[in-house]
């Protein structure tokens, strides 16, 4: 049963009560397991849609990002399962190690010859012909770290000093390695899994509140520094003002959703994908997801993350400790947390980050982590301890 940080014993009462109808799953969580499943077969389908003139007019092969995709699909279902098995206790311990070697990732990708530049930013380290991104790999270890560190902390979260600042300073060592690739995106959302996890650990909402006033403050800092943000930022206030320009990608992804209608043109027929929508298969899949299966398909894919979100955060409610509370709660943070940027990137509702939707974009490093922090959610959801179902007759 979940206690709150800080507050063993404080109801035993109510832990009495509750311990009486308890029950342990020692089972895989399905509803989880079922759902993201099916975005991931939705995901592959929609890679192929959307990257398929691109992937022709390039590689001369419709199907070159899809086999991609499913090749990192298999490997991290694969890793997803295998961790669904291992105890994660276990990866406490190696927590720290973990955390050191992100951040010797991050330090790599920025040296010249060593990191890969793509897109504008050195966020890759090029392994032949494939790439992986450190970033993606550092928002799993930081997680796993901050829930390791966090467990032991309890009421010293009720400090700014010695309970949130120590976790904030090892997060604000993350995000300004991935701010010199540069990427606001992940470190947008690394940031905002660090504050829920702190949140859930009991840090104090004065401390919270102030800390977002900062960040703010230092996200309209970056913003100003950097003449591209400042763009992006012009193009979501008025993309209509700059429609060949900095506008132009936001008004194509707003074409395609709204060409859509209520039922869409139908899986394979988008428009928007024909070299108007620029990468269509990455940060923007989801327009040519509305393009192509409409209101209700999109509707339903915000559907099926929002059990993935609440089952994940059902775990972390009944995980049998501090650590596995923590832990479900960051990934669980991170899923809900980029699903939101992705989203509100897509439909003009916040600037442009460069965020994936997670299971459905495509990118092997994205999709493998994302898998693999899946799997260790459900090792999580085996060892919980769920409130049993009482029949009205037991009850009388």
């Amino acid at each position: 049963m979940f206690v709150p940080v800080g507050s063993e014993g404080k109801w035993p009462v109510l832990q009495a009560q509750v311990h009486s109808v308890e029950r342990t799953s020692d089972s895989l969580d399905r509803t989880i397991v079922l759902v993201t499943l099916l975005l991931l077969s939705l995901g592959i389908m929609m890679v192929h849609s959307a990257s398929s003139v691109v992937s022709a007019a390039k590689f001369h092969d419709p199907f070159f990002y899809a086999k991609r995709q499913l090749l990192w699909a298999l490997l991290g279902i694969a890793a997803m399962f295998w961790l669904s098995d291992f105890d994660y206790h276990r990866l406490r311990s190696l927590a720290p190690k973990i955390a050191v070697l992100s951040f010797v990732f991050l330090g790599a990708v920025l040296i010249p010859g060593i990191g890969a530049v793509r897109g504008g930013s050195r966020a890759w380290l090029g392994i032949g012909s494939f790439g992986i991104q450190p970033s993606e790999f550092a928002k799993l270890a930081l997680i796993l770290f901050l829930a390791h560190l966090l467990t032991d902390y309890g009421d010293r979260m009720s400090s700014f000093r010695r309970g949130l600042l120590p976790p904030l300073l090892i997060a604000l060592m993350a995000v300004g390695l991935i701010m010199l690739e540069p990427d606001l995106g992940q470190s947008v959302v690394i940031m905002g899994t660090a504050i829920l996890m702190l949140f859930v650990a009991g840090a104090r909402m004065r401390h919270l509140g102030m800390l977002g006033g900062a960040g703010l403050a230092a996200f309209a800092g970056l913003v100003a520094a950097a003449p591209y943000r400042l763009d992006r930022v012009t193009a979501f206030l008025d993309p209509w003002k700059y429609p060949l320009k900095e506008g132009y990608q936001i008004i194509q992804s707003l074409y395609a959703i709204g060409s859509g209608g209520l039922l869409g043109l139908g899986l394979g027929n988008s428009h928007q994908k024909f070299l108007y929508l620029p990468e269509p298969q990455t940060d923007f899949i989801f327009s040519i997801l509305g393009e192509e299966l409409g209101f209700l398909g999109a509707l339903t894919v915000l559907f099926l993350f929002g059990v993935l979100v609440w089952r994940g955060f059902r775990i972390a409610l009944y995980a049998t400790d501090i650590f596995g509370t923590l832990l479900a709660t960051g990934i669980t943070s991170m899923v809900a947390v980029q699903v939101l940027i992705n989203i509100g990137v897509v439909t003009g509702s916040i600037p442009a980050t460069g965020i994936t939707l997670p299971l459905l974009s495509y990118g092997g490093s994205s999709l493998t982590l994302m898998l693999t922090g899946i799997g260790i959610l459900l090792n999580i959801s085996r060892q919980a301890v769920y409130p049993a179902k009482i029949k009205m007759n037991d009850a009388k």
